[in-house]
């Protein structure tokens, strides 16, 4: 019995694509990236850069889990009664 190869289905999508598909800025992507909290973008020639869709659903897919389960990392409130201008007293 001889086993054929699965179907290669990657698809790669360029900046302005991932730019529907998530909704965030060119800095907030490639800081993120840098981080390790996105899927890194490769290069495709030495001026078209690409992202893996398949690694970027996968990512959406897990922002919406942690985000349902409430253990997303959100950024943290602001401490109010350290504004230099209209500082909260409590």
């Amino acid at each position: 019995m001889s086993q054929t190869p699965a179907p290669l289905n990657k698809r790669t999508i360029r900046r302005h694509q991932l730019r529907q598909i998530v909704p965030l800025a060119d800095t907030t992507i490639y800081d993120m990236e840098q981080r390790g909290e996105f899927p890194q973008r490769f290069y495709l020639t030495s001026r078209t850069v690409v992202w893996d869709l398949g690694e970027v659903e996968a990512w959406l897919e897990e922002r919406r889990r942690a985000s349902k389960a409430k253990t997303a990392k959100r950024a943290p409130a602001p401490d109010v009664t350290l504004r230099k201008t209209r500082p909260v007293k409590g």
